[in-house]
């Protein structure tokens, strides 16, 4: 089928949008800003300002972690049941407690709880956010909505970064405090949004009146088109985020010798590429295969990760810290790829009375991924088996395009991103079988 579509001008994107997605974008730098103030500084708060034990923030972090997967599928069904605004809501007013909490704890069983509010409001916001997404933008505009709203996460991050490592001062605690405060307040403006001018919006789809069977995850499983997406987020997930905050900086600083300054730098040229470069691939994808596309960035992320391994070639180097901030960078190429594709897909698969679950299980393999990711970057990397944690990745990478290619035959035109699918008898609005095939039943 030929990929060629009419490419719309990115210029078009807001006043193509509905109002709902113009409230909803709005607010996503402000908020972005608020978690960019603290995001770097989580165990140097806790640690170096709190005086709580190395090993106990861990424990702490690894907490957070867990509430986070323990909540995302019974959250999943929930936004089904009562709609994805409701939750969101929810999410947002736990970790603006949790921030408040955190910023005047002093203990370790404060710490606790806030960051146990934290995991259920960071494990459930990705499924509710993007389920509200998939309920009120359009199909045809989900794929640069998700882009675009990636690109002001990121400069928002950057922003707060910046600001953030400039005002923080470990010999000042109310400057974490402060920090700390600003960010739960950068959560306001979107619940405002969200329980005011959105309050009516369509946040919810009733099943159909026709669909009387009984939907369970384990029904949803059975679907082979869901299956190849999940693996390919799965993977895509492993190789990616979790790498890029634990294993890039473990790696740098064991093998390429490279200092914290060389990690700002590099951490600095991602977020940069991201922003100079998104909307440019955004309309250079349009109208593409996304699993075409996922291809692409599987092999841009393989330069990126070998960059990474060539620093320890020329450890505690000028050169080992340019290459660092090229495969930080390159890996941003890579990033600005991931973020219109599969999160669209997910929604363009999704059934509309569905989309929290489908969400929900495309979070919960990001969530695992943060789970297992550092887990082999630390054991591989701690044992000096530098070189092996490189080849995990590249090859992990291989693998990633590889499942891309066969996903591809999976999955509806319309999911893929071609916009003009033959429809077919027994195939659901969503892309997956409908009840009477079978796929959501008892």
């Amino acid at each position: 089928m030929s990929s060629t579509t009419v490419r719309p001008p990115l210029s078009s994107f807001w006043h193509d949008l509905p109002r709902e997605g113009r409230l909803l974008i709005s607010t996503v730098v402000f908020q972005s800003i608020g978690t960019g103030l603290v995001l770097p500084f989580m165990v140097v708060y806790l640690h170096e300002v709190r005086g709580i034990a190395l090993e106990t923030v861990g424990l702490l972090l690894a907490l957070q972690a867990g509430v986070g997967i323990v909540m995302v599928t019974p959250v999943g069904a929930l936004i089904d049941r009562i709609g994805a605004r409701r939750v969101y809501v929810s999410s947002l007013v736990a970790l603006l407690v949790a921030d408040v909490v955190l910023s005047f704890a002093t203990t370790t069983g404060q710490a606790a709880i806030a960051l146990v509010l934290m995991g259920y409001g960071f494990g459930i916001v990705w499924p509710a956010s993007g389920a509200l997404i998939g309920n009120l933008i359009p199909s045809e505009q989900r794929q640069r909505y998700f882009g675009i709203n990636f690109t002001l996460l990121n400069l928002g991050i950057g922003i707060g970064g910046i600001v953030g490592g400039r005002f923080v001062d470990v010999s000042r605690p109310g400057t974490f405090t402060t920090v700390y405060l600003l960010d739960a307040l950068s959560y306001v403006p979107a619940l405002v949004i969200l329980l005011v001018p959105l309050r009516h919006a369509r946040d919810r789809v009733e099943r159909p009146a026709d669909d009387d069977a009984k939907v369970s995850y384990l029904a949803l499983l059975r679907d082979p088109g869901l299956r190849a997406l999940l693996l390919l987020v799965a993977v895509s997930a492993l190789v990616s985020y979790p790498q890029l905050n634990a294993g890039l900086p473990a790696y740098a600083r064991a093998e390429g010798q490279i200092s914290t300054e060389g990690l700002g730098y590099a951490f600095a040229a991602n977020t940069v590429v991201i922003v100079l470069l998104q909307l440019f691939v955004l309309q250079r994808i349009e109208g593409r295969r996304r699993t075409r596309v996922a291809v692409v960035m599987a092999l841009t992320w393989m330069v990126a990760w070998s960059l990474l391994g060539a620093t320890s070639l020329v450890p505690g180097t000028v050169v080992a810290t340019v290459l660092l901030c090229a495969c930080a960078g390159v890996f941003g190429l890579g990033e600005t790829m991931l973020q219109p594709t599969t999160a669209a897909m997910v929604n363009d698969l999704a059934p509309d009375h569905l989309r929290g679950r489908y969400n929900a299980l495309s979070s919960l393999m990001f969530s695992v991924a943060f789970v297992v990711g550092p887990v082999v970057a630390s054991s591989l990397i701690g044992r000096g088996l530098g070189m092996a944690y490189i080849g995990f990745l590249v090859g992990g990478c291989l693998v990633l395009a590889v499942i891309a290619v066969v996903v591809e035959r999976r999955l509806p035109a319309h999911v893929n991103g071609i916009r003009d699918p033959v429809s077919s008898p027994g195939v659901a609005a969503g892309g997956v079988p409908t009840p009477a095939d079978g796929a959501i039943s008892g």
